[in-house]
């Protein structure tokens, strides 16, 4: 596939990006500018104000599996969340996503903390966890890497990206990777339909994704390793 089109003047513009969710064109924007990590800072654990303790991202690199549910800054922002919510169940959501901020992953015994902390049964928080897929059951490697191989993706590439991403890490689907680091899976629609093939890893979104980029994306996420 060629890297640039041409518009009605005919100027070559480009329409794919490095890997990222960025500009092109006529911007020049860095990966931090666009992500807002050069101004967003580091999110306070404890939540901040309430209305914002539930919006956190939930896959993150550094967790704990053995953590206790919740102790410290982690239940000072368990507690802005149940403040937010009527009912023990409008709290369940965002619960069972700082119960898999913390741990890593949402196991029959963390559903059953979660039910006993919110008043609810182990079935309902357990039919709750297993209807949706962005809980993980059971441990994941440090970078949880998503493929979109949905249509637009599909079509671009999508499934020939997947593949690559499981021949460079040595897995398949859903394994940890023998150095820890990665477990690949293949997703739905990840909503970035018009840069593919999109990837998103714990909460970080790639687009544009290709076969040939995927050994210098894992070396990316493996000089990230303390």
């Amino acid at each position: 596939m060629s890297d640039s089109s041409t518009d009605p003047g005919g100027k070559a513009r480009p329409f794919r990006n490095p890997g990222w969710a960025g500009n092109t064109g006529e911007y020049d924007l860095t990966e931090e500018q666009v992500r807002g990590l050069d101004y967003v800072g580091q999110r306070p654990v404890e939540g901040g104000h309430p209305g914002a303790a539930a919006t956190y991202p939930y896959m993150l690199a550094d967790r704990t599996p053995e953590a206790p549910l919740f102790e410290g800054p982690y239940e000072e922002r368990f507690q802005k969340i149940r403040s937010r919510f009527p009912t023990a169940q409008g709290a369940l959501l965002p619960t069972l996503n700082l119960a898999q901020e913390v741990r890593g992953h949402v196991s029959q015994e963390t559903m059953r903390e979660v039910a006993a902390l919110l008043g609810l049964s182990d079935a309902y928080v357990r039919g709750v966890a297993s209807f949706y897929t962005m809980y993980n059951k059971r441990e994941v490697g440090r970078f949880l890497i998503q493929v979109c191989t949905n249509i637009s993706c599909n079509l671009c590439g999508g499934d020939e990206v997947l593949a690559a991403f499981l021949e460079h890490t040595e897995t398949e689907l859903g394994e940890i990777s023998a150095d820890g680091l990665f477990t690949v899976m293949e997703v739905e629609c990840l909503a970035a339909c018009g840069t593919p093939t999109a990837v998103q890893i714990n909460s970080r979104y790639f687009e544009n994704v290709t076969p040939d980029g995927v050994p210098a994306l894992l070396d990316r996420l493996r000089s990230e390793v303390n």
